[in-house]
């Protein structure tokens, strides 16, 4: 009698640690899912706001291209100007050295109209490539703003959805984890702490292990489908379960 209440005994902990596991794993499969979201929403809202910095500084650039133009037009007109002004005055001049001096500013405002000119085309290539660019990174933000209120959306619909089943399940973790032996339970604990995919019960399949897969021994298989005592795995140390157990 007494062996049999002690086999109830274990059997009942292994039952209870295998739901605890379950209603984990329930509870880190929504955490996952909700937890990728927000990352990608973060990533693009990252992105967007690199690209709307960039559209920022390149309209910037495009408004100083464009008094860069605007003001070497202007000085052409000041040369201009002064070019009729020198002309106007070599006209009256008394001497020859008056005459090479006027004659050296005419050809120096030349110069100058030629070099602004230069630069005109220059800004002008760029203001063109500016634009150019523009375009695309606004088109690129555009997607991407289109793609950040998708996502956000998603995740808003997510938490909504996922939230109440993630409460639902905690409060049913709670109950049962008193009813679980306190060794066993920081054992279990410990266990899910170091494993990846955070599965510290798992059960026997196809002759081995449901966590690392390693042959499990004739003998090992035995003691876990009587369910006579706590067995773990000797290569992963998960706590190990026949393959019937949680089944109705």
């Amino acid at each position: 009698m007494a062996q049999t209440k002690d086999k109830n005994s274990v059997e009942k902990k292994m039952q209870l640690i295998y739901q605890l596991q379950e209603i984990d794993s329930q509870i880190d499969r929504i955490r996952i899912l909700r937890g990728e979201l927000p990352m990608q929403v973060q990533d693009l809202e990252t992105e967007v706001d690199g690209l709307l910095s960039s559209i920022t500084e390149t309209k910037g650039n495009i408004e100083q291209l464009e008094t860069d133009i605007s003001d070497k037009k202007n000085e052409i007109k000041e040369a201009e100007a002064l070019m009729t002004k020198y002309d106007s005055q070599q006209q009256s001049v008394r001497n020859n050295r008056e005459f090479d001096a006027i004659n050296k500013e005419i050809e120096y405002q030349a110069l100058e109209i030629q070099l602004c000119k230069k630069r005109i085309r220059e800004f002008t290539v760029k203001l063109h490539e500016k634009k150019d660019a523009l375009i695309k990174i606004e088109e690129k933000a555009a997607g991407k703003q289109e793609d950040l209120a998708l996502k956000a959306k998603e995740l808003e619909e997510i938490v909504s959805e996922t939230q109440k089943d993630e409460e639902t399940l905690a409060k049913k973790a709670l109950k049962i984890e008193p009813k679980i032996d306190e060794t066993l339970l920081a054992s279990y604990k410990s266990i899910r702490d170091n494993m990846k995919n955070r599965t510290a019960v798992v059960r026997v399949d196809r002759h081995a292990c449901g966590g690392c897969f390693n042959k499990i021994p004739p003998q090992r298989q035995l003691d876990i489908a009587t369910r006579k005592a706590i067995t773990v795995c000797e290569y992963c140390g998960r706590i190990l379960v026949d393959a019937q157990m949680g089944e109705k």
